[in-house]
């Protein structure tokens, strides 16, 4: 039998949209009436149209179908399912990761306020991350624009993190620092994600340190002042500063047209 478009979009479930755009792709091939042009569909092109259907359920790229559906071996069909199991696997890992991240940030927004100023000990994971600012201000490098971008589309893995060279902390006195910002990527996450580490990168590996959470306005230079309640907590239970200051942004904060920066601190001892 014959069907209409309107008509065999009822029938099978399939907008009329769809059914044209698989005629695009010879997927279905109606015939055409001469005297009134309008294009019929027969009970076979119902058949390819479902099995298309089936496939592209499968994940299976439109364009491929329509090849299969023109010619196809069982050997093709298996190959082209096999690369969609493959492809979707890495889909599920990567969710799977994803989902762990979004926990682990959840529930450390949970947990922020009761844990603001308050120091204990922890250590900081192996972490490596692109250098890209001096102080608040960003640096030209075009050396590094390709491994920024490739990296920016690892978050939420990637994060950004801010690093004080222990020289810069060396005078007692001293309150202006030199620090950078940077992009930056665990280590575990590194070996997770099979990334491959720009030559440019540096790396920190794990330290034992104090750390702890602190609020910073976002025009507010990171100084002695605002962490000076971890060199007191350094002092009176008898630990020296062995290494650099690192931390990392945690979330941001707007109110009343102010931003605010929630960041995590590590003093390495």
């Amino acid at each position: 039998m014959e069907y209409n478009i309107g008509e065999f979009s009822a029938l099978l479930g399939i907008t009329r949209d769809t059914l044209r755009l698989y005629e695009k792709h010879n997927i279905v091939q109606p015939s055409k009436n001469e005297k009134n042009r309008y294009r019929y569909f027969d009970d076979f092109d119902a058949r390819d149209l479902l099995m298309s259907r089936w496939y592209r359920s499968l994940q299976l790229p439109l364009q491929s179908v329509a090849d299969m559906m023109q010619q196809s071996t069982l050997d093709q069909i298996r190959e082209e399912v096999g690369d969609s199991r493959h492809n979707l696997q890495a889909q599920i890992r990567r969710s799977t990761m994803l989902l762990g991240k979004i926990d682990e940030i959840y529930r450390e927004l949970e947990s922020l306020e009761a844990t603001m100023n308050q120091c204990h000990i922890k250590t900081r994971p192996g972490m490596y991350r692109l250098k890209q600012t001096k102080k608040n201000r960003l640096l030209r490098n075009d050396a590094l624009k390709w491994d920024v971008t490739t990296w920016m589309e690892l978050l939420p893995f990637t994060f950004y993190s801010f690093r004080i060279e222990s020289g810069e902390t060396d005078a007692d006195e001293q309150d202006d620092w030199d620090y950078s910002w940077g992009l930056s990527l665990m280590e575990d996450d590194v070996r997770s994600l099979e990334v491959t580490v720009p030559e440019q990168a540096e790396y920190l590996p794990p330290a034992i340190g104090i750390s702890a959470t602190i609020r910073v306005h976002q025009k507010e230079n990171i100084s002695r002042s605002s962490l000076s309640f971890m060199f007191d907590y350094l002092r009176n239970n008898g630990y020296s500063l062995r290494g650099d200051i690192v931390g990392r942004i945690i979330v941001n904060e707007k109110r009343e047209k102010q931003t605010w920066y929630y960041l995590e601190v590590y003093m390495a001892i």
